[in-house]
């Protein structure tokens, strides 16, 4: 059994009953949840693109979109979370806190799913 593919979303859910309870920057949630939806739509988009290349056999372009789509979206949430702290300092910790628990959590959590994952050796995505 492989962890919930949507786990990280049920934590944003769950985080945004924290920051009404737990009275935190409204605004930092908000621009840590529209960040992570937005770096979340860009990891599928890229996924679909490379599982196209691979399938072409074009591995060389599949690992770029890999890399940049990777270091798009850390640039993404870094930037993110810089302009809503400077905008608002407690609430640019709350975002930077809030993404940085999220990507914790997905991490693990892919990690975990191609760990359980039942494809045969060898026969990974790259």
């Amino acid at each position: 059994m492989s962890p919930p593919k949507y786990v990280d979303l049920l934590a944003l859910l769950i985080a945004l009953a924290v920051f009404v309870i737990g009275d935190l920057p409204l605004l930092g949630y908000a621009v840590a949840a529209a960040a992570w939806l937005a770096q979340r739509g860009i990891h599928m988009l890229a996924q679909r693109r490379m599982k196209q290349e691979l399938a072409a056999g074009n591995r060389q372009k599949a690992m770029g979109i890999v890399a940049g789509s990777g270091l798009g979206r850390v640039w993404l949430m870094a930037t993110s979370v810089l302009l809503v702290g400077i905008a608002e300092r407690e609430a640019g910790l709350a975002a930077a806190i809030l993404l940085l628990a999220l990507f914790t959590l997905s991490f693990a959590a892919q990690g975990l799913n191609h760990l359980l994952d039942d494809q045969p050796e060898g026969q990974g995505v790259l």
